[in-house]
């Protein structure tokens, strides 16, 4: 299988030809479940509880983890019009890491007693077990409030934390408790029926301006990641959830984006989020989608403000781009510009030394550089490398 190296340490990526069966009934053997779009490696850790985990890596770059969120499958999300492009995208620029939470996706069907320690305890297993010492953290919905927890607890794991749509404190801590309740029932009363009016609710709060194929497909995601059950002791667990106090021990540079109009978390979760960690930035979107969509412009704008704050915002200038370099060859040589050697920029890029040595030869060529002053040529373009990003209207 082939090897790889996270945080200075190397793994193994791909699956292993044995079969891993979880509780649901699913078994994942390479090259199985995916075909030749989908290029992702599923492996599985235990948390400390027994509950076996699922998680997946995909893309090239630095390491960002995603924090487990409310019913995902490592498997069904890629074939998404609501999380493809997250998984596309983020993968552009980034090692992605990402589990599905227990009691959903590929994970054991077992929920055992979640909690704020037990989540944190999850990503903790994830993260050892991808063999992670440093990355960012990127929190989305109520997984903001574990990359919370996680990042005060570990200072010294998190570079920098993306936290979207999240909030500290639960439902039950803003009033709430009625809603959650009429939630709790709806899921109890139609998650698997046949008539999808019960799951459709849940595609107007997370989705309102989708089109009918996102929203079908998001409620067909529903029951299909998990059991009505687990889906109300998780939904009804998250109401409890009280990271208030933590927030203010957080060290990492903080990013916190909310969308304007989102009908799950307000807006106001949101400004307080940002308020409580220190010196975090607050970036506000304008959509209602609590997923943000393809085809909506806060989409582009999320890509442009996390890509400038993780510092991967590899879109070249003019002359780089009239040579014809790919994103990870314009990566490449701004690792060569800082004077890192070819196992240096492996090493930082998750790749062999063979291949930054091919994506160097591929580089100079189109530079119309030799290779002995290919170094010499790519210092002096290093200006360009630095300019700052271009930024995107709100």
């Amino acid at each position: 299988m082939p090897r790889a190296t996270l945080g200075g340490k190397p793994i193994w990526l791909g699956v292993a030809p044995a079969r891993f069966p979880t509780s649901r009934g699913l078994a994942v053997a390479e090259g199985e479940l995916y075909g030749q779009g989908v290029k992702q490696h599923v492996r599985f850790c235990t948390a400390r509880d027994g509950v076996c985990l699922a998680y997946a890596i995909h893309g090239s770059g630095p390491p960002l983890v995603r924090v487990a969120t409310w019913l995902s499958h490592l498997e069904l999300d890629w074939e998404s019009p609501v999380w493809r492009h997250w998984l596309q995208q983020l993968g552009d620029r980034h090692t992605v890491v990402r589990y599905d939470e227990r009691g959903c996706g590929l994970s054991d069907a077992n929920i055992g007693d979640p909690s704020v320690d037990v989540w944190v305890g999850d990503l903790e297993a994830v993260v050892d077990a991808a063999g992670l010492e440093r990355f960012a953290l990127l929190g989305v919905s109520q997984a903001a409030a574990i990359a919370v927890a996680y990042t005060a607890r570990h200072p010294d794991r998190v570079s920098r934390m993306v936290l979207y749509g999240g909030y500290a404190r639960g439902r039950r801590f803003r009033g709430q408790d009625s809603e959650e309740e009429a939630i709790v029932a709806a899921i109890r009363a139609g998650w698997t029926a046949p008539n999808p009016a019960f799951r459709r609710m849940f595609s107007m709060l997370f989705l309102p301006n989708g089109t009918p194929e996102q929203m079908a497909w998001y409620e067909d995601l529903l029951w299909r990641s998990t059991t009505a059950g687990n889906a109300a002791a998780l939904y009804r667990a998250r109401g409890g959830l009280n990271v208030c106090d933590l927030a203010p021990q957080v060290r990492a540079r903080t990013l916190v984006l909310h969308a304007r109009d989102d009908r799950v978390v307000p807006v106001g979760e949101g400004r307080l989020l940002a308020a409580l960690i220190p010196d975090a930035h607050f970036v506000l979107l304008d959509s209602a989608n609590h997923i943000l969509l393809e085809q909506e412009p806060a989409w582009d704008v999320f890509l442009s403000e996390i890509g400038t704050f993780l510092g991967a915002d590899t879109r070249p200038g003019l002359p780089i781009a009239a040579a014809g370099l790919s994103a990870r060859e314009f990566e490449v040589l701004r690792l060569v510009s800082e004077g890192l050697t070819n196992q240096s920029i492996a090493g930082r890029l998750c790749l062999s030394v063979r291949t930054v040595e091919r994506h160097l030869t591929n580089i100079y060529a189109k530079l119309q550089v030799s290779g002995k002053a290919g170094r010499a040529a790519a210092a002096a373009l290093s200006v360009q490398l630095d300019e700052p990003p271009r930024e995107s209207s709100r």
